[in-house]
């Protein structure tokens, strides 16, 4: 079996194939077309979302090829013509993208990768776009929003044995600590990626000794150096947390530290009890860890009620989405060329929200008299906001909204990252990557992060952007209502 199955370019859905071999047989890939990635809605009933996986598909998009015993798979389906796969034998993609940075804060609607290239090509890889791109960014912003309900506490990631998968472990694992977790269980992603790898002990520890004291020191003497004793295996306040004290006492007075950890029970209540009991005994500086199915709501409510935990283990509900499984990412034909030019294409749906934007699109964040963002605008590519010029910016659905502003900082948020082949351009680490999520979403305004009706922020078209999409609208329109007619 393929040990890296994204970059098999049999990673996309059947009729991207037999759609592919359709435009080969019609001479009619070599037509350079542009897509869009974007977005429909933040997951979560959130107010924002986080930018992740680029690195993942990058990596793919420079390795994606049909193998011989791909090709020898697609000729026992009997239908494709051996001229066909003869061509994808010598398949490699070699458009180009531009994308946001990884750890941005994004929003729906927005372009966030375009992609440029041959039809055939810009076919193929939907599939392993839309796959890494929506996971990673679902499991970055679900670990945002714990860490911010941690008040930007301690969040290690402690999902591997609940993930979907092999690669949804690792992929989850990666995207967490984008999205603020400072270290994973996983350790194979600890490997692949450089995070650190964090882990105590299971209650099979404790159970496999005479006693819990006898475990505790066990343990504490092949790891002297940050132990975290396990506390609830039997009874966390009259055994768990008085075995602790005593072989966390023994490691003190050698000059170590310690720390304890709940995996059960009410970890408000219990947290205080411990924290008192370790203070009483003069261990003021052994920490508590918790886990046991925690998420954003109940950890927001234990800051809130200033329960004494100094770092967070959060497994199942952030390394699978918790209560939203899947991030709406679609990708969408936006331009098709035409000689010399582009020729702006959209879907128009019934449902407002589905209608895409035509156009080779760029994307700007634009401030407005300090270092708070505030809105976000789409314009075509040969068009940039300037600092100082009043513009207008319209609501994406084109209708009589718009806001007046002048801009004081422009910040384009598409860069090029791949062409002809490779990346472009240096790649930041995956800790620059967190970094820069930290620096990015400390810039807006609470009311956009909070986790219960968050305030929504503005992404608009440029005025252009809206003229061509009306007239694309009214074009269809108009031709619906002559075929009705006729």
């Amino acid at each position: 079996m393929n040990n890296e199955p994204l970059h098999s370019a049999l990673f996309t859905d059947y009729y991207e194939l037999t759609m592919a071999q359709g435009f080969w047989k019609r001479n009619y890939m070599g037509r350079t077309v542009v897509y869009d990635y974007f977005f429909r809605r933040h997951p979560f009933a959130g107010g924002f979302s986080v930018f992740a996986g680029l690195d993942t598909l990058l990596d793919a998009l420079e390795n994606f090829r049909f193998e011989q015993d791909d090709l020898a798979y697609l000729e026992s389906l009997g239908n494709f013509d051996k001229g066909f796969l003869d061509f994808l034998a010598n398949f490699k993609f070699t458009g180009k993208l531009h994308a946001a940075r990884e750890g941005e804060i994004i929003f729906p609607q927005e372009p966030l990768i375009r992609v440029e290239a041959d039809m055939l090509q810009a076919q193929i890889i939907e599939g392993v776009i839309l796959n890494t791109i929506n996971f990673q960014n679902l499991i970055a912003t679900k670990a945002a929003r714990v860490w911010l309900a941690s008040g930007k506490g301690h969040i290690m990631e402690f999902g591997l044995r609940r993930a979907q998968g092999v690669d949804g472990a690792l992929s989850a694992s990666r995207a967490a600590f984008i999205g603020g977790a400072f270290g994973t269980s996983n350790t194979s992603a600890g490997k692949r990626f450089g995070i650190p790898v964090l882990g105590t002990m299971a209650h099979s520890w404790v159970m496999s000794y005479p006693s819990e004291l006898e475990a505790f020191r066990a343990y504490a003497s092949t790891y002297p150096d940050g132990t975290v004793f396990l506390i609830d295996t039997y009874n966390t306040l009259e055994s768990g947390i008085e075995n602790a004290i005593t072989a966390g006492k023994e490691l003190e007075a050698n000059g170590h530290h310690f720390g304890v950890r709940l995996d059960s029970g009410d970890i408000d209540y219990l947290t205080r009890e411990v924290r008192r009991k370790l203070d009483e005994a003069g261990c003021k500086t052994a920490t508590i860890t918790v886990s046991n199915d925690l998420d954003e709501s109940i950890i927001e409510h234990l800051v809130a009620t200033k329960a004494p935990v100094d770092t967070w283990g959060v497994g199942t509900n952030l390394v699978t989405g918790g209560n939203d499984a899947a991030f709406t990412g679609v990708y969408k034909l936006s331009a098709i060329q035409e000689g010399e030019e582009f020729r702006p294409v959209m879907k128009i749906s019934d449902n407002p929200e589905k209608t895409t934007n035509p156009g080779i699109k760029s994307l700007y964040r634009i401030y407005n008299g300090d270092e708070v963002p505030r809105l976000d605008l789409m314009t075509f590519e040969n068009e940039e906001p300037k600092i100082g010029e009043p513009l207008t910016a319209y609501h994406p659905s084109g209708d009589y909204r718009q806001l007046q502003i002048v801009p004081t900082k422009v910040e384009p948020l598409l860069h090029k990252v791949f062409e002809n082949g490779r990346r472009v351009g240096v790649t930041p680490s995956l800790k620059e990557n967190q970094e820069y999520f930290k620096q990015r979403i400390s810039l807006f305004d609470a009311t956009y992060l909070r986790q219960l009706n968050p305030h929504i922020y503005k992404v608009s078209i440029s005025g252009n952007l809206k003229k061509v999409k009306l007239s694309i609208i009214a074009e269809n329109q108009t031709s619906r209502y002559v075929n009705i007619k006729k």
